[in-house]
């Protein structure tokens, strides 16, 4: 089953998400389902509407044409950032809920991470590169942080009307739903 993808705009994308107490295999169906149609490399649930902390990576479209990337899926559950690296690299960022943005956004390049997997089984290890770059974007959507957040207010006022465009489409596209 496909959810629509919350655009820039929706409230629910600025919110902080809940625990996820027990598998719910719907709802983890429907993530990979609507990352499957809508193409990208990752879905957080509040993007779908359900204020949980879960999301999916999947590296596909990346693997496809760059050899270094490994190419897999993986549901995340209950995530936590224990630590990062201080070195950072910039790497040009674009959003499902913020279509047709990309920005260039600087984050560290490995992290020490904790999540539960979709057999709620504990994970816990480091990953660096791209993996790393799609658990942070995820990870911030849970904490109802966009990644036009990280950017500066002067590239910010640079894209302005494009991102009031997409909040007044994501109006009209909510009063037909």
């Amino acid at each position: 089953m496909k959810s629509k993808v919350l655009i820039y705009g929706s409230p629910l994308l600025r919110k902080h998400s809940n625990m996820l107490e027990e598998a719910q295999q719907q709802l983890f169906q429907n993530l990979y389902d609507t990352l499957d149609m809508e193409g990208g490399i990752g879905l957080a649930a509040p993007q779908i509407g359900v204020l949980k902390r879960v999301f999916i990576i999947n590296t596909e479209p990346i693997a496809k044409y760059d050899i270094s990337v490994e190419n897999f899926r993986r549901l995340v559950i209950n995530p936590e950032i224990v630590d990062f690296s201080n070195e950072t690299s910039m790497y040009n960022e674009g959003c499902l809920s913020i279509p047709e943005v990309y920005e260039q956004i600087k984050r560290p390049n490995t992290l020490r991470v904790k999540y539960f997997d979709e057999h709620f089984n504990h994970v816990d290890r480091d990953i660096s590169g791209i993996e790393a770059r799609i658990f942070q974007h995820e990870y911030d959507h849970l904490e109802g942080i966009l990644f036009i957040d990280h950017i500066n207010s002067f590239r910010k006022a640079i894209i302005i009307n494009k991102l009031k465009r997409i909040q007044r489409i994501g109006k009209l596209m909510k009063n037909h739903w």
